[in-house]
């Protein structure tokens, strides 16, 4: 992740793992009075485009400075997923608490501007706007947002996280028909074939967006919904996507940033955690 200009490393802080000050924040950000809706309303301009709620609408916090707009269309998808619990509460209550959670954890602890990607898609489908400005040039189709959310791939994709984990277990069928419409939409939006869709590990070394979402990626293809519950959509040349193993590449390197922008390669429950993701904060972009 590059910077126009370097960031200073934070402070160090108490040890704390990176599931405890995630999912400390989604507690708090669930007890949080949450904006009208009408305040900041989801956006969907037309049929090809999905409800995306903005940062007004889930409630976001402002940028500790301006976000980066770049004047080149970005070149690929990158797919996540967020490595936390699959639960089973679907209502857009929980899911713009996880977007507040999500930004809370990036901000505070990781020491970036925003939320590292520019989309997430709860367990109950709800899309949301991660990074502030990201929906924005979405919608112009011009230009992105530079982001957060995969090492050396920030300026040049566009970042989309899923809530839940999925090493084991398939995503629920309305959270991934989200993600496909999402991404049939940003490819119309930038003019991006199917090849251009990728997981996380795909760039790093990492198992995100875990085994059971990665091999579902290739069904995002030309065609229309199948029997058997797969997903496609028509990018804007109809191209197919790539085949991709099913088989993990490997265990992650110390000092990749993992899935929602935590450290990888590292044991989660340890403090060498928190202390690998601080120390990328240097050289990750904010």
């Amino acid at each position: 992740m590059t910077s126009s200009a370097q960031q200073q490393a934070p402070a160090a802080a108490p040890p704390r793992t990176r599931r405890s000050v995630f999912t400390g924040a989604l507690a708090l950000a669930a007890g949080a009075a949450l904006p009208s809706f009408a305040a900041g309303r989801a956006f969907a301009a037309d049929a090809a485009a999905p409800v995306i709620a903005s940062c007004a609408t889930w409630g976001a916090r402002p940028s500790s400075e301006p976000v980066v707009v770049l004047a080149n269309r970005p070149q690929r998808i990158i797919v996540h997923h967020t490595a936390t619990a699959n639960v089973t509460d679907y209502s857009q209550q929980r899911a713009f608490a996880l977007a507040r959670a999500i930004q809370t954890y990036h901000m505070d602890a990781q020491g970036w501007i925003d939320t590292g990607q520019h989309f997430t898609v709860s367990r109950g489908a709800f899309v949301m706007e991660g990074r502030h400005s990201s929906l924005a040039e979405l919608r112009g189709g011009a230009r992105q947002v530079r982001a957060a959310h995969c090492v050396g791939q920030n300026t040049v994709s566009i970042g989309i996280e899923n809530e839940g984990t999925y090493t084991s277990e398939e995503p629920p069928a309305a959270q991934y028909a989200a993600l496909a419409d999402l991404c049939a939409y940003v490819c119309t939006q930038y003019g991006l074939p199917a090849t251009a869709i990728h997981g996380h590990r795909d760039f790093n070394a990492t198992s995100c967006p875990g085994d059971r979402l990665y091999a579902l990626l290739p069904a995002l293809q030309p065609g229309r919904g199948r029997a058997d519950g797969g997903v496609r959509f028509r990018c804007r040349d109809g191209a197919r996507p790539r085949s991709r193993p099913r088989s993990d590449p490997g265990p992650p390197r110390p000092g990749r940033l993992g899935p929602a922008g935590g450290p990888a390669g590292v044991p989660p429950g340890t403090p060498a955690a928190v202390a690998a993701g601080r120390q990328r904060t240097a050289a990750a972009s904010r």
